[in-house]
């Protein structure tokens, strides 16, 4: 199946809604019947101004998240129709992917013997 890798840049404090906006995102995304969101946290990175944002130990909120989705290009569009909506700005990358599953379920696996 052809698709898109879509990954948003941000921090863990940042909020949106009343929300952290990271826990927005997925709530988003399983509001539309996406099929999964992953958050991978960062340990320093930085953003377009060039402030250095990083994981200290005693200070988690400046922190850089990646939300990353595999969306087909249906998905994808309604996406981000439904985030132009909103009053926010997200960095993104959208890549083209080939995406799908390799092997079989745990549960197809175990099939009982004779």
């Amino acid at each position: 199946m052809q698709g898109y890798l879509v990954t948003f840049f941000t921090q863990q404090s940042r909020r949106h809604g009343g929300k952290l906006i990271t826990d927005w995102m997925v709530d988003l995304a399983k509001s539309m019947k996406l099929k999964g969101a992953t958050l991978v946290l960062g340990s320093e990175g930085f953003g377009h101004a060039g402030r250095l944002h990083s994981y200290h130990f005693f200070e988690l909120a400046d922190q850089p998240v990646e939300i990353c989705l595999a969306v087909s290009e249906e998905e994808c569009e309604r996406l981000f129709e439904r985030l132009e909506r909103e009053d926010l700005a997200l960095f993104y990358v959208k890549t083209p992917v080939e995406m799908g599953t390799v092997g079989k379920r745990k549960a197809d696996r175990e099939t009982p013997s004779a």
